[in-house]
């Protein structure tokens, strides 16, 4: 019987003892971050059967387990990632959000500042003062350009190094994961218990790295995990790290990507859309959502300021006289575009040689051009994929091409149908240079993506002020001997004037009463065709004089456009003569002003202001979008690292009380040891 009582005491001694040593372990390590609390799992010895019935043997510990589950822990990861991904958004948005809406280093008040300098120009077009004025402000205007680009470009560089950084400390706890399966595997195979502290570690390792890149893990027989992110991609395979590489990316070397070193120790580079969660996820979604439209927009804005500008200046006549027609005397670009030019990547992967170019599409006029029309762009902010699609039955080259914004498709044709058609639609052109293509060879295009930092004024506009063309080359005037209350408009130039048909000789037009009543014209060339709006319809198609006379009706002969109202006599006279005196004459200045309220972006559906003042406030909502989600998102994980907490966290007052419980149960195991002695005292004290 004693025997048997020093047994039972003796488990129980150590029983009690192994609970307060989890005890212990739990209180000390109440702060060590990823910590699960654990506890002693007891079960009674096998009972020995007797005549007298089943008599227990006391107890055993059989395992020390961890108070885990990982659902629970999953949760936690999970909202740790999408945590971790907003954060770095925001962190980078907000960066844009204050330099793009900031009231003095914005772009709006210098553009607002330009043209004022224009407006000062048409109303005082002879006073050179404020053409230097004019000039200065657009200076400040480019350079403000210039430095918006240049900021963003330091946030592409940043985005660049961080994800350098990012992939760097994946890679080191893929490595360490893997570490750490391989010791668990040893440890649990040796003792056949689980390795408490290591399977802690090794939580805490898959928690920072679901902070960097989203991840799922799946679990192997031998205790081990694979981790996988993206589709299936695996760092971590068992005891074994794959390593990812920071790359530059086969599309645009300018960017960095993310690859998976194969077993022959190549790179395999990851699409963008398989990055999702954690850092690196928001710093790809931030730098493909965000980045690359502000820096398409800035450049977007900058080139059509620039080509529509150009455009109306190209129509006027300089302080000195000089006007389109007069070759190099006349100036006619106010901005110098010849940098201008869209961005071509030839993919890395491509096996051929051919080599691309592509080109901005001067702006077309914004109809009807001979009445109160103005000049646009059709750019978007997208950037545009060209693939090499083979040779169709006639041996000519098929293409297709991809806007990436929205994943548009122009379907396989041959270069010129295509460049045709992106030059009416996308605002760009597409060129072909020289080398040979295999199918499936592509080129990045992104037209205005550098266009603001390549913006300048012309040198010449810069050093002289009176190149600045404030006039119109031509007016009109009725002549004194006019019977009827006709009157013709002061008139503007459009597109496919030349100044040299004025400098032979006046223009004249001339009404006849006879029925139908008809304008003649003397003074045009050979040939020479007259486009005509009426009040109410669109323009006509060009046509030879004479024509029919209508009341308001708007006219175009040779680029020179005017109206004429109120009812003429038989016989009178309008003339279009050389503006040989327009010093003071600040028509086209007063064009090029205009140019600030008219749609010239966006195939004429917003203005220069409107299309940046979209892009602050699409950037000023995305940034406000992502503190409203990240403060909800941090709710989230601070509930689901409670729930875990309350299973998995340790309490030190309960510690403290299992202290003493388990205490307690050691000296009541102690006690059947002395009451064992006792009782086997008094069996030796029989005689």
């Amino acid at each position: 019987m004693s025997t048997g009582i020093y047994s039972i005491g003796v488990s129980g001694i150590a029983a009690a003892q192994l609970n307060l040593l989890a005890t212990e372990h739990n209180v000390v390590n109440a702060s060590t971050p990823g910590y699960t609390r654990q506890r002693a799992v007891q079960a009674t010895n096998i009972a020995v059967n007797t005549g007298a019935g089943s008599i227990g043997q006391g107890v055993h510990v059989q395992t020390i387990e961890r108070m885990y589950d990982r659902y629970l822990t999953g949760q936690v990861n999970s909202a740790q990632t999408t945590l971790s991904g907003i954060d770095a958004y925001y962190g980078e948005i907000k960066q844009i959000d204050n330099l793009l809406a900031d009231p003095s280093a914005g772009l709006s008040p210098v553009l607002q500042d330009f043209f004022s300098g224009v407006q000062q120009v048409a109303s005082n077009p002879s006073l050179l003062s404020a053409r230097e004025s004019m000039i200065s402000s657009a200076t400040t205007l480019v350079n403000r350009f210039q430095s918006l680009d240049s900021r963003l470009a330091e946030l592409a560089d940043e985005v660049n190094g961080k994800i350098q950084d990012a992939v760097t400390s994946i890679n080191a706890y893929s490595s360490q994961i893997a570490d750490l399966n391989q010791r668990i595997i040893i440890s649990e195979s040796s003792y056949g218990q689980p390795a408490n502290d290591l399977l802690d570690q090794r939580d805490t390792l898959i928690n920072e790295l679901n902070k960097l890149v989203k991840v799922s893990t799946s679990t192997n027989s031998n205790g081990s995990f694979n981790v996988f992110i993206g589709t299936g991609q695996q760092p971590v395979v068992g005891e074994q790290a794959m390593t990812l590489s920071a790359m530059a990316a086969s599309a645009d070397p300018s960017r960095i990507a993310v690859g998976l070193q194969t077993m022959t120790g190549s790179s395999m580079e990851l699409p963008e859309q398989l990055i999702s969660g954690g850092q690196l996820g928001g710093l790809v979604s931030f730098r493909n959502e965000t980045l690359d439209k502000a820096m398409n927009e800035l450049g977007r804005v900058a080139a059509s300021v620039a080509l529509t500008f150009n455009a109306q200046h190209a129509l006027g006549m300089d302080l000195s006289g000089n006007a389109s027609g007069d070759g190099a005397a006349f100036n006619a670009n106010f901005f110098n575009v010849a940098n201008l030019i869209p961005t071509v990547n030839a993919n890395s992967h491509n096996t051929g040689n051919l080599v691309v170019t592509a080109q901005l599409t001067n702006p077309p006029p914004y109809g009807p051009e001979v009445s109160d029309g103005n000049f646009y762009t059709n750019l978007t902010t997208s950037d545009y994929r060209l693939t090499y699609a083979g040779k169709n039955a006639a041996n000519v080259d098929l293409f297709s091409l991809s806007r990436l914004s929205d994943n548009k498709q122009w379907s396989a044709d041959t270069l010129t149908n295509l460049t045709a058609t992106v030059q009416s639609t996308e605002g760009f052109g597409i060129s072909v240079q020289s080398g040979g293509a295999n199918i499936g060879d592509s080129f990045l295009i992104q037209p205005t993506r550098n266009a603001a930092k390549n913006v300048l004024v012309d040198p010449v506009i810069a050093a002289d002020a009176r190149a600045v063309a404030a006039a119109v080359p031509f007016r009109t005037s009725a002549t004194d001997t006019n019977k009827g209350n006709g009157e013709i408009s002061p008139g503007k130039t459009v597109p496919g004037f030349d100044v040299n048909l004025l400098r032979a000789g006046d223009i004249t037009v001339t009404y006849n009463a006879a029925s139908p009543t008809q304008l003649s014209f003397t003074g045009l060339g050979l040939g020479d065709t007259v486009i005509v709006k009426l009040p109410g319809s669109a323009e006509s198609a060009p046509a030879l004089p004479p024509v029919a006379y209508t009341q308001g009706m708007t006219i175009s002969v040779d680029g020179m456009s005017f109206q004429l109202t109120g009812q003429p006599s038989d016989g009178d006279t309008f003339k279009l003569s050389l503006n040989a005196a327009g010093t003071s004459d600040g028509r086209n200045a007063l064009a090029l002003g205009q140019l600030q309220t008219k749609n010239t972006m966006a195939g004429a559906k917003a203005t220069f202001q409107g299309a940046y003042a979209q892009l602050v406030a699409n950037n000023g909502i995305k940034t406000r979008e992502l503190k409203v989600t990240g403060d909800a998102q941090q709710a989230v994980l601070d509930q689901a690292q409670a729930t875990r907490d309350s299973l998995s966290g340790v309490n030190l007052d309960e510690e403290a009380a299992n202290m003493i419980r388990f205490q307690q149960a050691y000296q009541a195991s102690a006690k059947l040891l002395e009451i064992g002695k006792t009782l086997f005292d008094t069996v030796l004290q029989i005689r």
